[in-house]
Parts: C-alpha cells; sequence; structure tokens
C-alpha cells in the first residue's frame, strides 16, 4: 500500500498527539495516586486494636463503666477498641500488663484507687511502678462507696454496727474485692476499735453474691455494685464513706459523722506505658475527655452514680502522686504493712 506525503504527514501528526495524550493520561493517574494514597491511608483502621484492660472481673463497676464510655470513644478516636479484663492481685496484674506493653499508645489501663494509689503501700514489691512506669492520660471522675451489711446483721447505722462489733468480736467478716474496700474497711476498724475478719475476692459481684448469701456479713461496696440490692432490700446500706452526704442517697449518713476525718471514694482514668509519645498521649486523652462530655454518656454514667470530673495529661499526673502520698499516710495511720 502506498502513502502520499500528505497522508503520511498526517498520520505523523496524529500518531505523535495521541502518544502525547496518553503520556498526559498516565501524569494524572500517578499524580490522582500520590494525593489519594494519604487519605486513604488516614480513612483505614490501625492495623491493631487499642486495647483497654480492666483490673477488674465482668460486671465490676469499672467494667460496667468502660463498656458505657468506649464505644463512643472508639468512634470519637475513629479506631477498634477492645476491652481486656485482667482481673487479680487488687488490679497489679492489669497494671503489670500494661506498664510492660510496647510505648504505642494501643494498651491502655483503666486503673484508679487500687490498681495505682494504694498498692504501693500494701505490697512490699510490685512488679510496676506507678509513677515511673505508667503515664497518666486522663482522669474520668470519681464513684462514690457505701458500707453495706447483710440484713441479718443487727445495725441500721454506723453507731449500731460499731457496738454490736464490739460486742462480738471476731463475729463478722467482710469482703474485700479490691485495695480500696480493703483499706476502708482496715481504716474503720481503726478508728472505731472493732475486730472484724477480711475475707479476700477477685471482684465487687462475687463479694457482693456472698454477702447477699450471708457468707461475709459487711463489705464497703462502691454505688453501682451494692444499690440494686439495697434496692430490692436484700442488702442494707449503713452510711456512704465520702465526707459529705450524696443526692444519690437522700436521708443516708456518713461515716464521718461518727468517725471524723473519715472520706473514701473511688476514681479512674487512663495510663500508658512510659515513652509513649506525647502526642499519642494527647490524641487519646483528647478523645476520651471529649465523650466524658457528651450529655447522653453522662446521664447514662449517672444511672450508675458515676460523676464525670476530667482532667487532662497536666493535671493528672499530679493528682496520681497527691493520691498515692494521701493513702500512704493512710496505710500508716492505720498499722497496715506492706506484704
Amino acid at each position: 500500500m502506498m502513502f502520499d506525503t500528505s497522508t503520511k504527514r498526517s498520520f505523523g501528526a496524529k500518531a505523535a498527539m495521541r502518544s502525547r495524550w496518553l503520556a498526559g493520561l498516565f501524569a494524572l493517574i500517578a499524580l490522582t495516586a500520590v494525593l489519594i494514597a494519604p487519605h486513604a491511608a488516614q480513612a483505614q483502621a490501625p492495623a491493631r486494636p487499642l486495647r483497654i484492660v480492666i483490673p477488674f472481673a465482668t460486671g465490676s463497676y469499672t467494667d460496667n463503666f468502660a463498656r458505657i464510655v468506649v464505644p463512643p470513644f472508639a468512634e470519637r478516636l475513629r479506631a477498634v477498641v477492645l476491652i481486656d479484663n485482667k482481673p487479680g492481685a487488687n488490679g497489679a496484674i492489669a497494671a503489670e500488663a500494661v506498664a510492660k506493653s510496647a510505648p504505642d499508645g494501643l494498651t491502655v489501663l483503666l486503673g484508679g484507687s487500687s490498681s495505682i494509689a494504694i498498692n504501693p503501700s500494701l505490697y512490699k514489691t510490685l512488679p510496676y511502678d506507678p509513677i515511673r512506669d505508667l503515664v497518666p492520660v486522663a482522669r474520668s471522675g470519681s464513684l462514690p462507696f457505701m458500707l453495706v451489711a447483710h440484713p441479718s446483721v443487727p445495725a441500721t447505722n454506723v453507731p449500731e454496727l460499731i457496738a454490736y462489733a464490739k460486742q462480738n468480736p471476731g463475729k463478722l467478716t467482710y469482703a474485700t474485692p479490691n485495695s480500696s474496700s480493703l483499706m476502708a474497711m482496715e481504716m474503720f476498724k481503726r478508728r472505731a476499735g472493732v475486730d472484724i475478719l477480711s475475707v479476700p475476692y477477685k471482684s465487687s459481684p462475687q463479694a457482693m453474691l456472698d454477702m447477699l448469701a450471708n457468707q461475709v456479713q459487711i463489705q464497703i461496696a462502691d454505688y453501682a455494685t451494692a444499690i440494686p440490692h439495697v434496692r430490692s432490700g436484700k442488702a442494707r446500706v449503713l452510711a456512704v464513706t465520702m465526707a459529705q452526704p450524696t443526692p444519690l442517697l437522700p436521708g443516708v449518713h456518713t461515716v464521718d459523722e461518727v468517725l471524723k476525718g473519715f472520706d473514701v471514694s473511688a476514681w479512674n482514668g487512663l495510663f500508658v506505658s512510659r515513652n509513649t509519645p506525647a502526642a499519642t498521649i494527647q490524641r487519646i486523652a483528647t478523645a476520651w475527655n471529649e465523650t466524658l462530655a457528651q450529655r447522653d454518656v453522662q446521664d447514662r454514667l449517672a444511672t450508675m452514680g458515676f460523676d464525670v470530673s476530667t482532667m487532662g495529661p497536666e493535671a493528672f499526673a499530679p493528682y496520681v502522686r497527691e493520691q498515692i502520698a494521701n493513702w500512704a499516710r493512710l496505710a500508716q495511720e492505720t498499722g497496715i504493712k506492706p506484704e
């Protein structure tokens, strides 16, 4: 087949134009891929989920608290967040697991009074140092405790309990599912001058079940665990353990009215292992505290008696050190010796 000169020139021009068009198209595709890739990566969930480690068993107040807060927290963080219960040793097992985890912000302790502030006064050696090995991220708030008894105990208030315990030394037993309740009851015994025997438990729900069965008679329990049984009449509330009465229990007096200076409540917050990057800590703290600021979350927490009062890393760190020092003084006062 023969082409004349004009046909050859036309064919060559079209081929060159097509080549330039294809080159431009490939360049555009490459540029689009470069621009889209970072946004696609941001939209994807992290390769590994974030774990929130709970120091107590399923059904405990800390566990119930987490199951209210974690779902909206995960949405704000745009990540998969799992709840990992590691009960035992008054929270020390969970705290150790987080203290020894990688400093990547993917393993977070929901700790509080027992695992962070009180354990250093109860144990001669801990597998973690709450100041050196754990970094405070965000404080959540506090939960009231109450002094409760099995209905078989012939006491309706603190003076009557003290009188009965003095008349029957060693007859009553009390459940200790965590360091907070143990320290609080030992302080109660010391100040009241009574002999009530301690029975240790791994979780508040199990301790409460045994009290309802009259296997133990007394417990300082958190509001969320005790209030359903108080309302049903299966347990009797004798007093609240904070210095001030709570509107959650109208008409119920405080232990402080009889034993001056008695003030015990629980608090919790998030902790990560040391050397976790500051930016990661701040990102978790911001998402956590913004979640707790949501009205629907606060309303649900109010049903379990939890009072939201948040702190960020800067304020939470000195608060933790102060709490450790306060409980150390109480341990010395009550005569508790580290084991």
